[in-house]
């Protein structure tokens, strides 16, 4: 019995493999014997290479909800206030929950957004339009924060992962996942859900640098043909994405906190969120230009008081930790630090001593980059209730975050003809908090 080939006998999958063998044994030669070394961070001068308009972004999700008023937000006396008191800062009249003694000390390098009026309490629906700063559309998903500044602050040539975002724990993992949106499979992130490690970013034991050069050129050979005569955005963006691989996989040493002095690594602290905020350092330094470190769970919808005297010490120390790390680097110019969530907590306590969702008067903070140190803007009623004055929707706040980047909040993407500006029409920055 005759077997049947699934070659259709077009010219166009054809291969010269002489050609093609010589050309890969060319480029070959000119590759680097080890493929695993990633220099960027010994470099002479490697913080001098965070050009103003290279900016990087450390978001730290506080993902379920932290509560404003155990953290930046406090209400002491209240009846809603809760048990802890507030501190005084470095900056008069700014007072912060006791919980945060550590980052009451560093608030001259900190702006505090008091007035975030989002509007929406349900978890996966905020999520996505926290990460977006807007909601889809039917037939229209936006970018993220993340693929956004990848897209606007990543280099074609770069050998770093343009967005990483690590979420190692499973609760609300899936309502927020990081997604690119119209812009395309380019600028998806690396997504970290078991561990601090990439999975598969390490080439196989027995596969050798050259036999891997040649099967990436065979894949761009075939790519190249197939795409002769043809037209897609979808093609093109995976095509990048894979062009990148090898210097993705060249990597992999910046997820190692190995690397790092012990002494680096004590003074962050041994939790997994301050090992991947460490990491996020390490990468936002080799060059990648958004990181996001997700820590669950602030949900607390029993037991508020208990879950925040664990949750909120943790944060102050290991955000303390980066804005001093960051400002010994001289980073603090080019890394931008948000912390952000899908919502807060209520003001009222309910019977089972916890704070439920709360979208109409929370929290935010944005630390470096084009942002007014030890700035406060909005601010809520004696009880935490609602916002007395400069109300901030999530719009609002991309537009701020993107325009301390240094990136034009109305430059317009294209999805067909039609315009997409990076926020919707209308929508402006909050010029009080920028230089």
């Amino acid at each position: 019995m005759t077997r049947r080939s699934s070659f259709c006998g077009s010219g166009a999958h054809s291969i010269d493999r002489r050609a093609f063998l010589g050309g890969a044994a060319a480029v070959g030669a000119t590759v680097a014997s080890d493929m695993t070394q990633l220099s960027v961070l010994a470099a002479p001068g490697a913080n001098g290479a965070l050009k103003k308009t290279q900016k990087r972004v450390i978001l730290l999700w506080l993902a379920g909800g932290a509560s404003q008023l155990e953290t930046w937000d406090p209400k002491p006396g209240a009846t809603t206030g809760g048990p802890f008191r507030s501190i005084q800062t470095d900056v008069p009249g700014l007072r912060i929950s006791e919980l945060m003694p550590k980052m009451a000390t560093r608030m001259k390098t900190t702006c505090v957004i008091r007035g975030l009026n989002t509007k929406n309490g349900d978890h996966g629906s905020a999520a996505v339009t926290m990460m977006k700063g807007r909601r889809d559309e039917a037939a229209l998903r936006y970018p993220d924060l993340g693929a956004v500044v990848a897209r606007e602050m990543g280099r074609a040539d770069s050998k770093v992962p343009d967005y990483v975002t690590f979420y190692t724990q499973t609760e609300g993992r899936s309502m927020a996942p990081g997604t690119s949106g119209f812009l395309g499979a380019r600028y998806a992130p690396m997504e970290l859900t078991t561990n601090n490690y990439p999975e598969f970013i390490k080439k196989l034991d027995g596969i050798t640098d050259l036999d891997h050069l040649e099967r990436g050129e065979l894949r761009d050979l075939l790519g190249k043909q197939f795409g002769q005569g043809r037209s897609s955005e979808t093609m093109s963006s995976q095509n990048e994405a894979y062009q990148r691989v090898r210097g993705i996989m060249a990597s992999e040493k910046l997820f190692d906190v190995t690397q790092e002095p012990q002494k680096v690594r004590d003074r962050y602290g041994p939790t997994q969120f301050a090992e991947q905020v460490l990491i996020a350092r390490r990468l936002v330094e080799a060059g990648v230009p958004f990181v996001r470190v997700g820590r669950a769970w602030w949900d607390s919808h029993g037991q508020n008081f208990e879950t925040h005297q664990e949750m909120v010490p943790e944060l102050d120390h290991v955000m303390a930790t980066l804005i001093d790390d960051l400002s010994e680097r001289g980073m603090m110019d080019d890394v931008m630090i948000v912390t952000l969530a899908e919502f807060g907590r209520t003001p009222s306590i309910n019977a089972s001593l916890g704070r439920d969702h709360f979208a109409s008067a929370w929290s935010s903070t944005i630390t470096g980059c084009g942002i007014k140190p030890g700035s406060v803007y909005g601010k809520s009623d004696p009880k935490g209730q609602t916002v007395v004055s400069e109300e901030v929707d999530a719009g609002s706040l991309f537009a701020t975050i993107y325009s301390a980047l240094g990136l034009d909040p109305d430059k317009n993407y294209h999805v067909g003809s039609r315009p997409i500006p990076l926020v919707n029409p209308g929508v402006h920055a909050i010029k009080a908090v920028l230089k």
